[in-house]
Formats: C-alpha cells, structure tokens, sequence
C-alpha cells in the first residue's frame, strides 16, 4: 500500500504494491563493476602515454620532427608545421596589406588553425586524447568486445536474409494499397521485389534523387520497396534517409538540405567553425582520429578531408547543434530495419585493380615506363572491382567475401581480425564521414574521365581537334592514371590467398590495404550488386541524374556483368539508343542515285528515302531519344550465340511483362528538363553541375519540382508495370500450387486412398 500523508491528512492511497527493481545476482554486479573499473583505467593509462608522447611532438615554440613515425604522428607532425608555417606568414604581413588583400574571414584562420591544432595534439584534456579514450570504452562503442571473422560465402548474410522475410510483410501491405486490392488477397509470394536505385552526380543527384523518392513516396511506391541502392550523391541520400537528421521522412530531407547546403562545403570559416566548436567538432573528427591512432599505416589524403568537409554539411543540423553520435555509424542503421519498416540501402565504392602497377618491374616503376607487353596486359586485365556496404555486411562479389559492417576499419588476417595490442583491443567502425568522401570522391577519377567531364567545355577553343585527336589516342593509358590517390582501409582479405575464388587476383591477397572511390568510375547505376543470387529482384527502378546521361549508357553497361555472371532475366541491350548510321547510309544512298537522265536520279532518290523510312520504322520508337519513363524487360530464355546481342524492345503492352518467361523488369527514370517545370534544365542550369556544391533553398525547389514533374509523367506505366508482374508470380503461384494438387490427388489414386480418411496412411491424405 502507498499513500501520501501531509499533517496527518491523507490525501491520496492505493493498494497498489510498487514493483521492486529487477532482481540481480551479485557475480552480475561484481563483473559490470570490474568492467567499469578497467574502462577508467585504461583511460587512465592512455592520458598517461599520450602525456609522454606530447613530449615527441612539435609545437610552435620546438619545431622538431617527432620520432613516432605511425600514421598519427606524421600528421601530428606536418599540422604542426603547417600550423607554424601559417603563423609567420601572417604574422610577417602588415596590418594595412592585410586589410587591403584579403578578406576579413582570412585574419581570424590562423587562430582558427592554432586551436585545431592544439585539439589534435593528443595532450591530457585534448579533444584527440578524449575521443580516443572513449574509443576504448565498450559502452560508447560496443562492437570494440566483439571478434570478427571474413566470410566466405555466394549467399547473402544470415542478417539479410532475415530482413528480407520481416520486409515482405510490410511489402505486402504496401502493394495492396499501391495496386488499390484487398490486403488479405494478396499473396505474400506474388509481391514483386523491387529495387530502387540512384545515380551519382554530386549535389544534383542527391537533391534531384530526394525529389524523386519523395515523388515516389507520396504516390504509394516507394512503401512497396526493398532495396534502395546509390552511387556518389544518392549514397548520401541514403545515410541522410536512416539518420536522425532525416527520420525516414523524404520531406525532411528537403527542409534540411535548404537550410546546409546554401553554403559552399570549403568555405573556411564555416569549416573550420565546424571543425573548432562544440559539439561539432568531436562529432566529425573522432573517426579521423580513430582511424590514424588504430591504424599506424593508414593514409590520410584528400578524400579524408572532403569526407569531413561533407559531413560538416550534411550530417550536422540546422543550427549546429543537437548532433546524433548514432548518425556516425552505417551498422546503427539496422535499428530502422529490425521490423522490415524500411528499404535495405546499399553503399557502393569501386577498387581500380590495375595490373600494370602490380606487375611492372622496379626499373619499370622506378622510371614510370612500363614496358609495351605490361601495357598490353594491363588494357586487357584493369577492371573495377565493386564493394557494397549494408548495415548488415560490406562484401565484395568478385572476392565471394565480407566482414560484418560494424568490423570496417579493423586489421585482419588470414581471414581474422587482428587486436592493436596485447590486451585485445579493436578500433571502433570507420565513422560515416569518411565513408561520405569515399562514396562521392569522383575527383579520384582517371585522367580519362577526368577528360569525357571537362570534353564539352573545351570544344570551342582553338586546336581543339589536334589535342582531342592526341588524347583519344591515349586514351588507354589515361584510364589507367589516377591523379589523386584514392581513400584506404585495411585489406580484410589480406592473406586469404587459398580461401578466395579462383577468379580473384593474387595480388589482393598480398595488400594490406583497400583503396576505394566512387563507384561512379565503372558504372554510375548501381545495378550490379542488385543482380546477385538470393536477392532475387523482380523490378529495377532506375533515377538516372548522371550529368553524360545520353552519351554514357550505363544501363547497358550491365550487359557484360549479367552474361558473365550467367544471370538470366536481364533486359539485353536497354538504355539510350545508340547512334545509328542513318545519316551516313542515307548519304551513301543519294550518291548512288546520281544518273546521266533528271528522271533516274528522282527513281533512284526516291528509292533511298523508302529504304531509310523502313528501316527506322523496323527499329521503331527505339532510334529516338527517350521519354520521361520507359520500360524494358528481360527474359528467362536461354539465348543463342544468334540472338544474344539482340536489343531488349522497350515495353509497349503489359502483356509483354505478363509472359511465362519474363525476367527483369527495368523501369527508367532520366533525368531531363520538362517543359511544366520552365527555366530548370540539368544541361543548362549551372547550378546541376556535378562539381557545384552550393545549392540555394530556391535551386533546391527547382530540382524538386523537376523531379517530381518527371515522376509524374512515368507515374501510371510504373503502377501498370507492378502490376503486371504481380499477375504474372500470381499467376505462377497458382498454377504451381494447382499442380501440386494434381499431383497429391494423383497419388492417392495411385494408393487406393481416395475418399477414405482415417485410413492408411495419414501421411497420404494430404
């Protein structure tokens, strides 16, 4: 019983018991005591060496090179001369010069950099020194307790797996709505799998991606969804999707891109604001930390500083407050699927296995002249190797191998992960800002793609037919060079080589590192890691907001990679036409019809013009540019050596997606202007570029609108579509189920068991 009494009035009782707290056994509470204990010692133990190590360390008033040469203290090292550096400078420049030369934000970067510096340099109360005494702590960072091991495995994770039986259920719901039927006639086995993916392309791809998906959203279709997938920007949509910033809430999206990205990513003192302040600053830079304390061979380049540079925008509130450490990690995203609520995303990174490197000679590399037979080699064997990264699993195909997400970052060998030191300690998970700048790091591109970007901007000077001929004919020693090394983490395969396919190169097995960009580079649709065994997509949706979006077709990129994977179903030859010789043809046509008579030469004109009229009428509406949406699908059909190279039609009647053997159904989404949403072109808006990072809320709704008006175009043939592949697995379904019948009614007649239950056999009269 319980009340409340006040001078010996009782003003309120129950006869309620109040619940006692959980019961606890003591060997409980002694070992989370003992746990407790060691956490603070161990941060105790880290103050005190790193209070050593301050000693070997350089600061403005003892510029000496530090001793400790692990990846964290040669930055140590080259900031602090950098920082130095910049102080002279400034200091050596008159105050009137200074006014007069510069802005007001460039005075106050010394300061700026002074305090950065001090920050990272791993003395007691240091930020450096808390972020990584809590990189210790289990409590902030649970998976540092955990052991991981590579798996070795065509199938997906046990993880995976279970999303997808949650996901179907929510999916079933969805489309029943989406299709307008009775939620209890629908069948959980006709409900298609489909897949949404996203280009890259920077800014414009996430903002144009965010406007489509929300399009989607908001007419029912994106609720029926898997898997979503993404490359560069639409990696980024992703990870503000499943993050707090977000809330799985496309139009929260847009109210926080308006309010992060008017500002350009590099702008100094916003960054270095970011970088300096509370609690910003521990939020981007303790996987920066993480990183060069946990990894004495890490390399910290370019693509490191962009990821940080991104995340200052993108993973940081209005406001700059109110930061979320669970945004930080991809593996925290499998809260939002542990009920099958939302899609599965997908990250993609490329690994550029280029065997003229690895097989050069040292005089070959010493003097950067590979020999003619190691070029051959090189163009017939350099290929991208594709990474996906879920909550669940970074994995690689071509390697038949992943480790668990939350062990990115981690040493392994010989198929395990390997402790920092002696008393078993693991570096957390590679935090998300710097995933951010390996997802988006096209400029890591080669010099031949570097040149397809800057080609059209440089068409009209003068001589550009010479220089155009010189390059192209380089071209493939172009793809080949890679002007800015790209971001690393350890090699989770690294001295696996008697456990890995066949088909992998050896020379993986022998780096202790993985240098990874932009998938971009090998195809800017992430196509592939949706065609892999057990995920079993029925419809691939497509929203291409690639900036070469007609001249690189990379829908029909996947050609290569659906045959040599031996996998059926995929739509043979889709994406934009390629160029035909009409013109050529027609004009060899007209010199044929001179003749010596007026009337021979009409005959003969008029000859050719019929024949150039049927042959684009036999390639139909496929010889034109495409439409706001189209639809291909493949076939399950086993395709002779005659007919493999045969274009996929685009899909015109829902009959053709209802066939027995249909396979993949491709629903394409490009990205064009729209003459209802005037004045917004992706050509020609200069603020679509890829390489532009400053959006305004004005741009933003532009991007939007567009988006959505091309959505709204391919709105009802998508609906068709889906539906007519759920007749189709319908239709499957029951004529699978009605033959199982025939078969059990079959053997009962066999048996003689027909109409006479409870006898025999229980087990036949099923």
């Amino acid at each position: 019983m319980t009340s409340l009494v006040i001078a010996s009035i009782i003003l309120y009782q129950n006869d309620y018991l109040q619940p006692l707290p959980p019961t606890r056994l003591r060997g409980e509470i002694r070992a989370e005591r003992k746990k407790y204990e060691a956490v603070q010692e161990k941060k105790n133990e880290i103050a005190v060496e790193n209070a050593e190590r301050l000693q070997a360390l350089p600061f403005h008033e003892n510029l000496q090179v530090s001793k400790d040469d692990s990846a964290w203290g040669s930055f140590s090292t080259k900031f602090a001369l950098f920082s130095s550096v910049a102080d002279l400078k400034w200091g050596s420049v008159a105050d009137k010069i200074t006014d007069f030369i510069m802005p007001d934000w460039a005075k106050v970067l010394p300061d700026y950099i002074s305090k950065l510096q001090r920050e990272l340099s791993m003395a007691p109360g240091s930020l450096a020194d808390e972020i990584w005494q809590e990189a210790h702590d289990p409590y902030i960072n649970p998976e540092i307790e955990y052991i991981a091991s590579v798996r070795v495995s065509s199938e997906l994770c046990q993880e995976e797996k279970e999303f997808l039986l949650k996901r179907k259920k929510a999916t079933t719901t969805a489309l029943a709505k989406y299709l307008g039927l009775p939620v209890e006639e629908v069948h959980p086995d006709d409900v298609p799998c489909i897949a949404m993916v996203g280009s890259g392309g920077g800014l414009r791809a996430l903002v144009a991606g965010t406007g489509s998906l929300l399009a989607s959203s908001e007419d029912g279709l994106f609720d029926c969804v898997t898997y979503t997938a993404g490359v560069s920007g639409s990696c980024w949509l992703q990870a503000l999707y499943h993050s707090s910033l977000g809330g799985r809430r496309l139009d929260k999206i847009v109210d926080h891109l308006k309010a992060r990205i008017g500002v350009h990513i590099a702008y100094p003192p916003v960054a270095l604001a970011a970088l300096n302040s509370a609690p910003t600053n521990k939020f981007l830079l303790s996987g920066f930390v993480e990183k060069l304390k946990g990894d004495p061979a890490a390399d910290f380049g370019l693509v490191d500083v962009y990821g940080l540079l991104l995340a200052a925008r993108l993973l940081v509130p209005k406001g700059e407050v109110g930061v979320n450490d669970r945004d930080l990690k991809i593996s925290n995203q499998q809260d939002y699927l542990k009920n099958g609520e939302h899609p599965m995303p997908i990250y993609t990174a490329v690994r550029h296995e280029i065997p003229i490197t690895e097989e050069s000679s040292e005089l070959e590399k010493s003097t950067y002249s590979p020999s003619q037979e190691t070029k051959e080699r090189a163009k017939k064997e350099a290929w991208f190797q594709w990474f996906e990264i879920s909550p669940y699993e970074l994995f690689c195909e071509e390697f038949g191998a992943g480790i668990p997400t939350w062990a990115m970052g981690r040493k392994f060998e010989n198929g395990k992960d390997i402790a920092q030191d002696e008393e078993g300690f693991r570096v957390p998970e590679l935090r998300l800002p710097l995933m951010l700048g390996i997802f988006g790091s096209a400029f890591c591109a080669t010099l031949s793609h570097y040149y397809k970007e800057v080609r059209p901007l440089v068409k009209g000077l003068v001589g550009f037919g010479g220089i155009d001929d010189m390059i192209e004919g380089r071209n493939e020693d172009l793809s080949k060079v890679h002007p800015i090394v790209p971001a690393s983490m350890p090699n989770f395969v690294y001295k696996m080589d008697d456990r890995l396919p066949k088909t992998t190169p050896e020379s993986i097995c022998k780096s202790t590192h993985l240098q990874l960009m932009d998938a971009g580079m090998s195809n800017n649709l992430p196509i592939y890691p949706l065609l892999r065994p057990g995920r079993d997509v029925d419809i691939l949706i497509a929203f291409d907001a690639s900036a070469d979006i007609k001249t690189e077709n990379w829908l029909s990129v996947a050609d290569g990679y659906a045959r040599q994977r031996g996998i059926k179903g995929w739509p043979v030859g889709v994406g934009w036409p390629r160029e035909k010789d009409t013109i050529e043809k027609t004009t060899g046509q007209l010199d044929e019809a001179q003749a010596s008579t007026a009337a021979e030469a009409d005959a003969k004109l008029e000859g050719a013009k019929a024949d150039q009229i049927e042959h684009l009428k036999d390639d139909d509406d496929d010889s034109g540019d495409l439409g706001y949406c189209t639809v291909w699908v493949g076939t399950t059909q086993e395709r002779s050596s005659s007919t493999e190279d045969v274009p996929s039609k685009a899909v015109k009647e829902d009959w053709q997606l209802m066939q027995p053997d249909a396979g993949i159904a491709v629903v394409y989404f490009p990205f064009l202007s729209n003459p209802k949403v005037e004045g917004v072109d992706p050509v020609t808006s200069d603020y679509m570029s890829t390489w532009n990072f400053i959006y305004t809320p004005e741009d933003i709704d532009n991007v939007v609108a567009l988006a959505r008006a091309n959505f709204e175009e391919g709105r009802e043939r998508t609906r068709k579509c889906v539906r007519a592949v759920y007749e189709r697995k319908k239709k499957k379904r029951e004529e699978r189920e009605s033959a199982e019948r025939e078969m059990r009614w079959r053997r009962k007649v066999r048996l003689g068991i027909v109409g006479k239950k409870g006898e025999g056999d229980h087990f036949h009269l099923t």
